[in-house]
């Protein structure tokens, strides 16, 4: 992270950050395949905990309360992340690809939300319904999380934008 933000991502190579995290570029290879997947690690395990968090909502939780628990859940996870969260935002934010890459993790998160909600009883269209709609909530959340005029707390942030956005749908 720090020789992104030091040098910019598409000037950092491989070989530069396997020498500053000591290993050799074998060795990076191993656990990384190309230099883009340093800002995505960990993606599967925040999936997982996501899931098994609208799972364990209570059953007579509607569908977005349950989807609800989920982004919440990623929330708690990352809270304790946030300079490393805000640093990771701004390399990917000057970068098109990573911006790119980005959208592509949330859309598997709202996938993966959308059937756990289906496993849970939920029916199409209202469990991809719910599961885009607590992805956007969170996503607004991280954003104002991650600025320099955001809150510190992100659960809190991102239930303040399912607030929100339960407002805004029900008209007021």
């Amino acid at each position: 992270m720090e020789l992104y933000s030091e040098r910019g991502f598409e000037q950092t190579t491989v070989a530069e950050i396997a020498a500053r995290a000591g290993l050799t570029e074998r060795t990076f290879f191993r656990h990384f395949a190309d230099k883009r997947e340093v800002l995505f690690a960990g993606a599967d395990a925040l999936a997982e905990a996501v899931v098994t968090a609208v799972a364990s909502a209570p059953g007579s939780a509607a569908p977005i309360a349950a989807a609800a628990a989920g982004v919440e859940a990623a929330g708690q996870l990352l809270q304790e992340r946030r300079d490393y969260a805000r640093r990771r935002q701004a390399v990917i934010a000057a970068n098109a690809e990573l911006r790119e890459r980005e959208l592509i993790k949330l859309a598997s998160l709202a996938a993966a939300i959308a059937e756990a909600l289906r496993s849970r009883g939920v029916e199409d269209p209202a469990a991809s319904l719910a599961a885009e709609a607590a992805i956007a909530a969170f996503r607004v959340a991280f954003e104002r999380w991650t600025s320099r005029t955001g809150g510190s707390d992100l659960p809190r942030l991102i239930r303040d934008s399912l607030d929100r956005l339960r407002a805004v749908t029900a008209g007021g």
